[in-house]
């Protein structure tokens, strides 16, 4: 897509999707991280009906590594792949507190070295909850990315690289919540709605 396009694109996408932003419900970044770790493979709607009653005590690592594998695993059970996701959740809690005094990390560097986390969690985290500018490549993001042409890639990191370059730095954030925004209303997977969409003149699947 030629650079004039992206730009229209992304004025387009800002305009119907203001103040578009992440979908999971947190009060600090460790809880952030917890829930985007329960994310994967799991709609935000029901991480957040599950964090809503574990954050009420367990919403610091000091809390969370009180808990058995077995007994976190019961209270994520329904987010699907609890028991990787429970023992990666305490490990992830327990290198907090030895290795960064309790304190979720800034960088990219020391977050994906944290039990379950990848460059997508880790750029979750970074950009909403320490404002960080980053590019966060889910599903949704790979997905319309590819097909409208703003960015190719065969992998999360070769899209976001190219994310990376095709948009400016300071529309980083905001940009991959529109792309996630319009992913789920409009560019599904499975049936994208075409006819309503709104960047479709610009679209490389058309």
């Amino acid at each position: 897509m030629k650079k004039e396009h992206i730009d229209k694109v992304l004025d387009i996408l800002s305009k119907t999707y203001p103040g578009a932003k992440c979908a999971l419900n947190f009060n600090s970044p460790y809880e952030l991280l917890i829930a985007t770790i329960l994310s994967a493979q799991c709609t935000d709607q029901r991480v957040n009906i599950v964090t809503k009653e574990l954050f009420k005590v367990y919403n610091k690592p000091e809390k969370m590594v009180e808990l058995t594998q077995e007994q976190l695993g019961e209270k994520i059970r329904s987010c699907g792949f609890y028991k990787n996701k429970s023992k990666n959740i305490l490990g992830t809690s327990k290198e907090i507190i030895t290795k960064h005094h309790g304190q979720v990390p800034k960088t990219m560097e020391e977050l994906i070295k944290l039990p379950g986390v990848g460059r997508k969690t880790a750029n979750v985290v970074l950009s909403n909850a320490f404002k960080i500018p980053a590019i966060a490549v889910d599903t949704h993001v790979f997905r319309v990315s590819n097909r409208i042409g703003i960015a190719k890639g065969k992998t999360p990191e070769a899209v976001e690289k190219d994310l990376m370059k095709n948009i400016p730095k300071h529309m980083w954030s905001d940009a991959h919540h529109y792309l996630i925004w319009h992913g789920r209303t409009v560019c599904k997977s499975r049936k994208p709605r075409c006819v309503d969409c709104v960047i479709a003149p610009y679209c490389s699947y058309l």
